[in-house]
């Protein structure tokens, strides 16, 4: 079954940016991405499955109970796919927007950009 980039780019967000447990978000960070997967964010860059689950644990401690929702649906352009997100907690306005860039081969995304583009301070 080949998968869409936009089912990637919305499963990425939602079934590993948002899963809470552990084992289910390595589950699907080994369907969703290929091994060598290499995430860049403004001030790291992460290469492979394990360091992207571990920073997507990260990115939940940070900021407990807080979650992502798409803002609007993904766009694709052959292999590329552009998604928005608000993040923050749930039924109040996001504190961060942005938007993520997958490019995507053989039904996995190998290559992620993650770009903030406005941090508010909670309510």
């Amino acid at each position: 079954m080949t998968t869409s980039v936009a089912d990637l780019m919305q499963r990425s967000l939602l079934e590993v940016f948002n899963e809470r447990d552990p084992d289910r978000r390595a589950a699907t960070v080994a369907e969703i991405y290929a091994d060598d997967i290499v995430w860049h964010e403004a001030d790291r860059v992460i290469h492979g499955r394990k360091a992207l689950d571990l920073r997507a644990a990260e990115l939940q401690a940070e900021s407990p109970g807080w979650v992502f929702r798409p803002a609007g649906p993904v766009s694709v352009n052959d292999d590329l796919g552009h998604l928005g997100f608000h993040f923050g907690p749930p039924d109040q306005p996001p504190v961060v927007t942005g938007f993520d860039v997958a490019r995507c081969t053989d039904g996995v995304i190998v290559e992620l950009y993650t770009f903030i583009t406005e941090v508010r301070q909670p309510s």
